[in-house]
């Protein structure tokens, strides 16, 4: 089942400043003729995949998904939380935290942040 995502506007706005990051690195790489890709641009492709697998399958053993009781759901309080791994073997790596909900068929993005 492929699932619609909901943005809380906090983790919108940090998906958007990344790939904001990403493009402007790219088109700095390409201005320059290098061929190694930046920090930013991987950081940028390691969170959309996340997000893309979460979207088709929240349990993908990659995202190595589990719960996390420190965020609130902000929809039913008696509902999980998720982390998902952006990233993994790297300091300061980058989590996705997300929920089902609100509707049927839909995964909430809660925040894109590195682990705290």
């Amino acid at each position: 089942m492929k699932f619609s995502l909901v943005w809380d506007r906090k983790a919108k706005q940090a998906y958007n400043v990344l790939k904001l990051k990403a493009e402007t690195s790219l088109t700095a790489r390409e201005k320059s003729k290098r061929k190694k890709a930046t920090w930013d641009e991987g950081l940028f492709k390691q969170v959309r995949k996340c997000i893309n697998l979460l979207r088709r399958n929240p349990r993908h053993p990659g995202l190595q998904t589990h719960e996390f009781s420190d965020i609130p759901n902000p929809y039913r309080k008696d509902e999980k939380v998720f982390e998902a791994y952006a990233q993994q073997h790297t300091p300061g790596a980058y989590r996705v935290f997300w929920c089902y909900g609100p509707q049927k068929g839909e995964i909430s993005i809660i925040a894109i942040i590195l682990h705290p």
